[in-house]
């Protein structure tokens, strides 16, 4: 049996474990597009937790369940962190009214858990994270009507969880394929496996990452007491690149370039390796040149921006962030209600923005598809959106569950249409009529979202052979509705032919929006030759977007 002190520590612990083990389950994902990896998302949904933990003392395993579960539905990022966040909702419920956790209080708490987590799935899959939830529920079920203790009850949930995940290539052919297991499931395993250290031995795994107050760094405050910084470029980009055997050029000269594009360039390297750093905007370019002296591992790219934003806004409200005490609640105050209807889209890249704020959206949430914003980042923005009823654009399929958590939890109406891109979330803007009712705007704007087709030229993150294409590592990746259609290593080439393939009979509009990789020049190029091939078809729109990740948005209609 074991008290609240001991649910404290052991999922603090499973929140370090996780945080150390993220960049092994990040790498367990097969979809070669740059994304919010799972092990990444998984991590900082269960730190907002660790947080809030951390100074509670000798409260109810009741207590400790309920404020793990608050914090991680506000703090839940992407869709393996809200399907997190949903097994431990339920793992509170099972825990209500508990003062301690025995055999049967797991058991019930692990079951209640994934009975929440394949309810809030519109089509569960199985081979996930939640096939190895569910597996170790049975186990722990199983185990406790055998009459065994807590400690053994929870070690036969982490057994099954384990014999789950090593199946999952059995029953997902495209992890088969790829020789590895889900993401998700392993990410489940690594928390079940932090719980376990405490709950068995009574150790807290400790976290190797620096703490977060030495992450902010470069965040100084002048004479006026306000913040600043000097930040020449967005994106810290690091990789390694395993030197290619046949490759002649010099890693001197790789560094000459990306002092060209960048500063604060560091390259290190030996007869096997290069080990880059850099401060850019143009993280492509980086890629694309550093390929060509090998194939490149371990890459990260991060907006520096966007960090210091958030440090810049945690540090500028952290006094106003009421004590932690048994009713602790966020400090987010509603703005009033001024207008009948508001919006909140969620996209990255300052041309974007402009764009939706100029379509009529209130507020912007930086984000996308590497920086997968938290359900309290959205239920912040919905809160300062002076409108009875939100309607909320998440841009991303890896968005959509985290906003659609900010219903139940947000002072005013939500309705949350499900835009997979950015070219779904304007054609939403653009069909909205005020004097419609919120039903009758709901209907269309989602039926607008099935009349686009959205095209997205990027590049392959990883090396993979995803659903029967070979792609390496660093080649530009064509996609229509999120679907790799080809590959290429030509630019121009690669974009007339995304666009080729989705022009159809009835096809009248083409807008390309393009990134912060993409010069004005060589978008004005595209923008002629597009004219040239298709101009006397379709009424061609250029919009300078500014999205990182993404060299070219398309959409057709």
């Amino acid at each position: 049996m074991f008290n609240g002190n001991a649910l404290r520590d052991a999922m603090i612990s499973a929140a370090n474990h996780l945080s150390n083990q993220k960049k092994r389950v990040d790498d367990l994902n097969v979809f070669p597009v740059p994304d919010g990896d799972t092990g990444t998302n998984m991590s900082m949904t269960l730190g907002n937790a660790a947080r809030e933990l951390v100074n509670l003392q000798d409260e109810s395993v009741s207590k400790i369940a309920s404020v793990t579960a608050a914090a991680l539905l506000r703090g839940a990022r992407g869709n393996s962190g809200v399907i997190t966040s949903l097994l431990f909702r339920g793992f509170a419920n099972g825990l209500k009214d508990q003062t301690q956790m025995d055999a049967k209080g797991i058991a019930n708490a692990l079951t209640l858990g994934v009975e929440a987590a394949y309810k809030a799935v519109m089509k569960p899959t199985e081979g996930t994270i939640l096939t190895v939830a569910r597996v170790a529920s049975e186990k722990a079920v199983a185990a406790q009507k055998a009459g065994k203790d807590a400690l053994n009850v929870f070690e036969e949930a982490l057994l099954g969880a384990r014999e789950a995940l090593a199946e999952t290539p059995e029953l997902l052919p495209v992890l088969k394929k790829a020789g590895v297991v889900d993401a998700g499931g392993q990410g489940f395993v690594i928390i079940l496996e932090g719980m376990l250290s405490v709950l068995k031995d009574g150790i807290i795994i400790q976290s190797e990452s620096a703490p977060a107050e030495k992450v902010v760094e470069d965040i100084s405050r002048n004479a006026a007491g306000e913040f600043e910084t000097d930040i020449t470029f967005t994106y810290c980009t690091e990789f390694i690149v395993n030197r290619a055997a046949d490759c002649e050029k010099e890693p001197a000269d790789l560094r000459h370039y990306l002092e060209s594009i960048g500063d604060c360039v560091v390259v290190v390297d030996d007869e096997e390796i290069i080990k880059v750093h850099v401060h850019t905007d143009h993280p492509g370019k980086a890629l694309e040149e550093a390929i060509s002296y090998g194939q490149m591992v371990h890459l990260k790219i991060e907006n520096m921006r966007d960090q210091h934003e958030r440090a810049k806004h945690d540090a500028e409200n952290s006094s106003k962030k009421p004590a932690m005490n048994s009713e602790r609640t966020e400090a987010i105050t509603p703005v009033a209600i001024t207008k009948p209807y508001g919006f909140v889209a969620v996209s990255a890249g300052d041309g974007l923005a402009d764009l939706f704020t100029e379509l009529g959206v209130d507020t912007i949430v930086s984000g996308g598809q590497t920086m997968n914003p938290s359900t309290d980042d959205i239920l912040r923005a919905v809160e300062s959106t002076p409108a009875e009823t939100v309607f909320v654009l998440p841009n991303n399929k890896n968005i959509i569950m985290a906003a659609e958590q900010t219903v139940p939890l947000s002072t005013r109406k939500v309705v949350v249409i499900h835009t997979r891109s950015i070219p779904q979330g304007v054609s939403s803007m653009l069909v909205f009529d005020p004097d419609a009712d919120a039903d009758t705007n709901t209907i269309a704007m989602r039926d607008a979202c099935e009349r686009i087709t959205t095209g997205q030229i990027t590049f392959a993150a990883r090396d993979s052979d995803f659903d029967g294409q070979t792609i390496q590592k660093g080649q530009l990746l064509a996609m229509v509705n999120g679907k790799i259609t080809f590959t290429e290593t030509d630019m121009d080439r690669c974009l007339t032919k995304l666009v080729r393939s989705m022009i159809k009979k009835d096809s009248q509009f083409l807008t390309v929006m393009y990134g912060s990789d993409i010069s004005d020049n060589a978008a004005a190029d595209i923008e002629e030759q597009l004219n040239k091939l298709y101009g006397d078809k379709l009424e061609i729109t250029l919009i300078n977007g500014g999205q990182p990740i993404y060299y070219y948005i398309l959409s057709v209609e």
